[in-house]
């Protein structure tokens, strides 16, 4: 504010008036008392900093929605507040993380268990919930559907925040009823692309047939990626009501559309596309031998079949195995005289062409694709055999796949026999796909498991992934059955030198998760004293 701005002479009077003492101030003046004064200088100091001359008030934004969820207990809210603010465990010197618990990986199972819950995040700890969510991806929809219409109304507000407006709708009152004709038209024709993929999810899930009527409305006009987006996500719920704009998709522009369209259909064992790949595959494989297709023609072409393998692969395995893999299982069983999966994959296969591995590869892939528990047992094996000797694959991410199809319960019991039988190093891939909390006999086997690798001497660092697998997914109540790995001791012979003293450390910190863990489900339960 210069000399000749309005405004510095009463600056200057108020400087006066504060040198000379409002009492010896003649005339009073814009600062007559002491208080007064103070008051004067407050509204000029804050005119003075912001350079700006005071305006007239914008108009005042209207409030956020009401959530009607609950808020978390008391005592959830403050841990929330604590794992917002926290970072990871310290580090000591050789890389080794400490014994405290990484509160960042804690976070997303506080968000998971509040969901589950039905609670909305507390309204003053949204911005910090907002912030963790934009510099974690892997938070946002969880975090965002906490944070719900108050996040959204908060979003609109801050540049920093505009990814929640982009990357979903969160809370409830962001999407019109489904019952609203009106209203889910408007929205699918003006909205943001996020806003109508979560539409038509929520579409599907009242009503499985309106999806892909409402796909249609404007298919003809959507961007290529956008038509490959939103075809994905018939997969949820799909069933042979989906088969007629499945079938009409198999002409689309896009190759990629094409292919997801015939992908989809063959999950469908009654389609016409299924019909057609069976025959095809029923041609080129039986009990006499394999026999696969000498060209890929125009019809295969349409049904999804790419014509150009991979390098290192040759044309007439590569149309071999995508023909198999979109055949209905359940086609195999008159093919070969009545015989089921387990016997029909024992089978010997002439080995000439490598021909054994694409066709049990192609089986595992339908297995998965159809969500055959019977193949999937078949192609899997003992848990016990070598991974090598396994009769489907001896591909751990392949059979982590076929292990995705069976029950949970059979799911945890067979990873369990395998890391009985070959230990962790090699069942680290088949145990992200377990149901967690790890309990039972899957939580006693990995706690075991850990404790013959210390006895062993193994290098400890080589079990890190594991360890921070276990942190996240252990039961709580291992915890007890731990405490008894958490003291040092000294390293046993060709042990990796301070390996003891790692492995001490790495319980402990595990224990001290698992306790944190236990305390913050009873927290969101409000189970936890007062």
């Amino acid at each position: 504010m210069g000399k000749g701005d309005e405004g510095y002479g009463e600056w200057e009077e108020l400087v006066g008036a504060a040198l000379l003492g409002t009492g010896r101030r003649r005339g009073g003046g814009p600062a007559g008392s002491p208080e007064a004064l103070l008051d004067a200088a407050a509204v000029h100091t804050v005119r003075r900093r912001a350079g700006l001359r005071p305006a007239e008030a914008g108009p005042r934004p209207q409030p956020a929605p009401r959530d009607p969820r609950p808020a978390p207990p008391e005592a959830a809210r403050r841990r929330l507040a604590q794992l917002l603010a926290g970072r990871t465990g310290a580090v000591n010197g050789g890389g080794r993380r400490g014994t405290a618990p990484d509160l960042t990986e804690l976070l997303p199972q506080w968000l998971a268990a509040a969901g589950r819950h039905g609670y909305r995040a507390p309204a003053a700890l949204v911005p910090a919930l907002l912030d963790a969510a934009r510099a974690r991806t892997d938070l946002r929809p969880q975090a965002l559907s906490l944070a719900g219409t108050r996040g959204m109304w908060l979003a609109r507000m801050n540049p920093d925040w505009r990814f929640a407006l982009r990357g979903g709708v969160g809370g409830a009152g962001e999407l019109p009823d489904v019952t609203d004709r009106a209203g889910v038209e408007r929205l699918w024709q003006e909205g943001l692309f996020a806003e109508r993929v979560a539409l038509l999810g929520a579409v599907r899930a009242h009503e499985a047939a309106a999806a892909p009527r409402l796909l249609a409305t404007t298919w003809a006009t959507e961007r290529a990626e956008d038509r490959l987006m939103f075809l994905d996500s018939l997969r949820v719920g799909l069933s042979p009501g989906d088969e007629p704009f499945l079938e009409a998709a198999l002409g689309d522009r896009s190759r990629n559309v094409r292919a997801t369209a015939a992908e989809l259909l063959s999950a469908l064992p009654t389609s016409a596309l299924a019909g057609r790949m069976a025959e095809r595959a029923l041609a080129c494989v039986g009990p006499e031998g394999v026999t696969p297709p000498s060209e890929c023609d125009a019809e295969m072409l349409r049904d999804g079949v790419v014509k150009r393998p991979p390098a290192g692969r040759g044309e007439r395995a590569w149309w071999l195995g995508q023909l198999v893999e979109a055949a209905p299982l359940s086609c195999w069983r008159e093919r070969f005289g009545g015989l089921g999966p387990a016997e029909i994959v024992a089978l010997p296969v002439a080995e000439g062409e490598g021909w054994k591995e694409e066709l049990h590869a192609a089986w595992c892939r339908a297995a998965v694709r159809q969500r055959d528990a019977g193949w999937s047992r078949a192609l899997l094996g003992p848990a016990s055999a070598p991974p090598a000797a396994a009769p489907g694959t001896a591909s751990l991410a392949e059979r982590a796949k076929l292990l995705e199809t069976l029950p949970d319960g059979e799911r945890a019991q067979w990873v369990a026999q395998f890391v009985r039988a070959h230990g962790l190093s090699e069942a680290f891939q088949l145990l992200g796909v377990c149901v967690v909390p790890w309990a039972g006999a899957l939580g006693r086997a990995i706690v075991d498991a850990l404790d013959t690798a210390r006895d062993a001497g193994s290098y400890p660092w080589s079990f890190s992934g594991v360890m921070g697998l276990a942190e996240r997914c252990l039961d709580p109540a291992e915890a007890g059955r731990l405490e008894a790995l958490t003291a040092a001791a000294e390293d046993p012979p060709d042990a990796a030198p301070g390996a003891a003293a790692y492995w001490a450390e790495a319980f402990q910190r595990l224990v001290a998760t698992l306790r944190l863990r236990e305390a913050m489900l009873a927290e969101l339960a409000d189970l936890a004293p007062a």
